[in-house]
């Protein structure tokens, strides 16, 4: 079996291997490390969860210490693209432990936290910078970086950069690093476009596949409910409440919706059943998504609710089941949703929830990845839970009409009196007014009577 010291890698990256406990690597791992030391470019198709980090840092760590250049002015020697916030941090968490003897100093910069801060902390450089499109390319129009300096470029989850939209973005980069460079791709699918992506940023590329494409985990096992989709929040609260048995023990719960507004509406509904449970999103700040995160790695709220663009970057070894609860209408996505189950060797277990307008989005999965569905049977007596929940608008809130007040001792009220304008109420006249009514009215009325009978 094939080991990390059989592999090339240097005394202090194999030690801080010793020291993580890793000594055998995956496929991933023993098919790109020797190409990428030799400093090809290199397009690795893989699962998530086998391990693309290590295939592309371990040796870029090396390479870059053997260079020993300067830490440049403004910018960066190893620049490695993220589609989200989460798979940053990862990312560049997992560079300081395996640079940690390397002596190399790694910055990651994200959206959703203060430009003031990345700008401060890259101004006198690093070696390595884990970033996001959007926040990087902010800064380099501040003319607070610059990437004239990057020798090895990396885009992971390529397949999500396009998905996301970051099209013009990557191609905007591509332009602004040199052209003498290290180029890597690493992906779960690798979709037409990839492809084409690839032809232009690499140059004669070594192509390693562990696996066949858009294939799941096998250590991870498919269930699937068929089920209406006004029923789906009735059947996951009996699920999560255990009024439902399903395969497996429940550790930590990611559940996927396919927009933000699902995702809160899922918390809430589960909130109001007495199930607390997270949700992380793109409408959410930076501090909240970390908070969420925290709080499910150490299962002190084990369900989280996501999207499928905050999931990416989840890698928690501890997550039991993935529950669609709405199906992807991308097939690949359900690759990447199920894959953050069965991490790091462990067993993993997806459930999807169908509903009668997404069997095309099943057929579709079913097409793409072979997956092999388990039907599970709806609870005996959910037909009656479904009918006994939640009344109509009509009933939640009838309109009652209003009691009469009765004061104490049983005798009805009686009503006010009504009170008449002043004028008609016989109001007191003002003093000296005449007795017609308007001062002089009788006076006047008088003399127009005694001319008319006079001729004048």
């Amino acid at each position: 079996m094939t080991q990390f010291t059989d592999l090339g890698l240097s005394q202090p990256v194999l030690q801080a291997l010793d020291l993580k406990g890793y000594s055998t690597p995956t496929p991933i791992q023993a098919q790109a490390i020797p190409p990428v030391l030799e400093g090809r470019d290199l397009m690795g198709i893989a699962q998530t969860g086998t391990g693309k980090t290590a295939a592309f840092m371990l040796p870029s760590i090396d390479n870059l210490r053997e260079a020993e250049r300067q830490t440049p002015f403004k910018s960066c020697r190893m620049l490695v693209l993220a589609p989200t916030r989460e798979l940053a941090g990862q990312i560049a968490q997992s560079a300081k432990d395996y640079g940690a003897l390397a002596g190399l100093k790694v910055q990651s910069i994200v959206g959703g936290t203060s430009v003031n801060k990345d700008r401060n902390k890259l101004h006198r450089g690093t070696d390595i910078l884990v970033a996001t499109p959007g926040r990087l390319l902010d800064l380099i129009d501040q003319k607070a970086f610059t990437l004239d300096k990057v020798e090895i470029l990396v885009l992971d989850e390529a397949d999500q950069m396009l998905d996301l939209g970051f099209i013009h973005a990557l191609r905007r980069i591509s332009q602004l690093v040199p052209e003498e460079r290290q180029t890597l791709f690493f992906s779960a699918t690798m979709p037409k476009q990839i492809q084409e992506l690839v032809g232009k940023y690499c140059r004669n590329p070594v192509k390693v596949s562990v696996t066949p494409e858009s294939t799941t985990a096998e250590r991870i096992d498919q269930y699937l409910f068929m089920v209406q989709q006004d029923e789906k929040q009735t059947l996951l609260e009996m699920i999560l409440s255990e009024r439902h048995k399903v395969p497996g023990t429940f550790e930590r719960v990611l559940i996927f919706a396919r927009t933000k507004h699902g995702c809160d509406r899922i918390v809430k509904r589960l909130g109001q059943v007495g199930i607390p449970a997270n949700a992380i999103h793109g409408n959410k700040s930076q501090p909240q998504r970390e908070r969420a995160l925290d709080e499910f790695k150490r299962a002190k709220t084990p369900i989280l609710v996501a999207t499928d663009v905050a999931a990416r970057g989840i890698d928690i070894p501890g997550v039991s089941h993935v529950l669609n609860y709405e199906l992807p209408n991308v097939p690949e996505q359900y690759v990447h949703r199920i894959g953050r189950t069965a991490r790091a060797g462990k067993d993993g277990i997806a459930i999807a929830f169908c509903a009668e307008d997404e069997r095309d989005y099943l057929k579709d999965i079913r097409k793409k990845t072979d997956a092999e569905f388990e039907r599970l049977p709806l609870p005996d007596n959910f037909r009656a839970v479904v009918d006994g929940v939640g009344p109509t608008k009509r009933e939640q809130k009838p309109k009652l009409a209003r009691p009469k007040v009765r004061p104490a001792g049983g005798a009805a009220k009686k009503p006010r009196p009504k009170q008449k304008h002043p004028a008609r109420a016989g109001a007191p006249k003002r003093e000296g007014a005449p007795a017609g009514g308007r001062p002089g009215g009788n006076r006047n009325r008088n003399r127009n009577r005694n001319r008319a009978r006079s001729g004048t």
